[in-house]
C-alpha cells in the first residue's frame, strides 16, 4: 500500500507514466481523399506518432504521439508534395498518464 497517502497502490516503483503529445497543424494544398492519404501516411511513418487525423475541409492534420518533431512533421508533409501553413503548430496539448 501506497505509505505517502494510502491510496490503496499496492506498488508505487511499479506504476507507469505515459506522455502523449497532440499537435494541430495547417496542411495548404488537401483537395480529395487521396490527398488526405498521402499526408497521413507520411506522417504516420514517423517514429513516436501513434495516431494522425486529417481534416480536408478545414486542413487541419492532427497529430498524436511523442518524441516527433515539427521539423520531421514539416519533412513528410513536404515529402507527401504538401506544405505547413506554418513551421509551427495552430496548437499542442499534453497527456500524462500513470497506470
Amino acid at each position: 500500500m501506497c505509505t505517502a497517502c494510502a491510496c490503496g497502490t499496492q506498488d508505487s516503483a511499479s506504476a507507469q507514466v505515459e506522455v502523449t503529445e497532440g499537435r494541430t497543424y495547417t496542411v495548404s494544398g488537401m483537395t480529395c481523399g487521396h490527398c488526405v492519404s498521402s499526408v497521413s501516411a507520411e506522417i504516420g511513418g514517423i517514429g513516436g506518432v501513434t495516431g494522425v487525423q486529417v481534416d480536408l475541409a478545414t486542413g487541419l492534420v492532427t497529430v498524436s504521439g511523442a518524441g516527433f518533431s515539427d521539423e520531421e512533421i514539416r519533412a513528410a508533409v513536404d515529402r507527401a508534395g504538401y506544405a505547413l501553413a506554418d513551421t509551427s503548430p495552430v496548437s499542442a496539448s499534453r497527456t500524462i498518464s500513470v497506470s
